[in-house]
């Protein structure tokens, strides 16, 4: 059974002309959690985000809201909020106006303008044009227009951008607090740092193809830090015994994919001494690097399709 507002991709794929932006993609995004969404740049992120909200038609599978596609939603604004590109705003309007715009198609009483532009640091700048807004101010202003209809669903691609510290530290409580009160938040960044501090769950996808998902504790949580004298030979060990083993900046050895007390039998097996082994959770950062490596390099063909798309 399908949550009202979690978020489903199944077998997601998208071509533009010869090129597959977006393959096989499936996952879901459950409500009262931030999901973060990453992957390097031209990786199809902001794709896979226009199929779930109909901006782009999918060659296979589907992408639902609460089980139905975002077309078939009775009032699509006040159930999904959405930030997608910064500058969707005419610069010549001031950002109130913009609003007074937004909230008469949705049907949202203008005293909810006032309330949002307070609520996202605009206040005092509203009745200024928008073309003379920050980049940074023009990320607020879009985060107001998504929450117009105070959805319970929001969709948001890059929404950190252009904000300073400050800002981000804001957008950070913003989104959680949402959260907390069965929100669904789904979320790209670039940001691994914040993410981390942001998201209670990731979704990694790398060319398209989906690489890793799940909370960001337990992805964490599965590494072990090694130290020897031996690191070569043990290295070669474990990953003939089916590790993935990195090594680290500060000497020691990081092993996936094995269970501590299986390295500790197999260093013993080996004659290796051991000077260190225990639980270490790896950075976000490095995770990531972790799950994309060799795979940065894609044919010039599909990086320029994707950048002509801006997935």
């Amino acid at each position: 059974m399908t949550p009202m507002h979690a978020l489903r991709f199944e077998h997601v794929t998208k071509r533009y002309g010869g090129t597959t932006v977006v393959r096989d993609l499936s996952f879901e995004v459950e409500p009262g959690r931030v999901t973060g969404f990453l992957g390097p740049n031209g990786a199809g992120k902001s794709t896979a985000m226009k199929v779930l909200l109909d901006l782009a038609s999918a060659d296979g599978g589907r992408a639902t809201i609460g089980g139905r596609r975002y077309r078939e939603l009775e009032n699509p604004p006040r159930t999904v909020g959405v930030v997608l590109e910064p500058n969707a705003f005419h610069p010549g309007r001031s950002g109130r106006n913009h609003l007074r715009v937004l909230a008469d198609g949705v049907g949202v009483p203008k005293a909810r303008i006032e309330e949002l532009l307070v609520l996202v640091g605009l206040g005092d700048v509203g009745d200024r044009h928008v073309g003379a807004y920050s980049l940074g101010m023009r990320q607020r202003l879009g985060l107001a227009a998504a929450l117009l209809g105070d959805p319970p669903v929001l969709v948001l691609d890059e929404p950190g951008n252009g904000l300073d510290p400050q800002g981000i530290r804001w957008l950070r409580d913003l989104l959680r607090e949402r959260a907390a009160q069965g929100t669904t938040v789904f979320v790209s960044s670039h940001l691994l740092a914040e993410v981390e501090h942001l998201a209670d769950e990731v979704v990694v996808i790398n060319r398209g193809r989906l690489v890793a998902t799940g909370a960001i504790a337990d992805l964490q949580d599965a590494g072990i830090s090694v130290r020897t004298p031996s690191p070569s030979q043990l290295s070669t060990t474990l990953r003939e015994a089916g590790a993935t083993v990195d090594s680290t900046d500060d000497g020691a050895l990081h092993v996936r994919s094995m269970p501590i007390e299986v390295i500790g039998d197999h260093a013993h097996r080996a004659g290796i001494a051991l000077h260190e082994l225990s639980a270490r959770p790896g950075s976000l950062e490095e995770l990531f690097l972790g799950w994309v490596d060799g795979d940065e390099t894609s044919d010039a063909a599909q990086t320029q399709q994707e950048e002509v798309v801006r997935v």
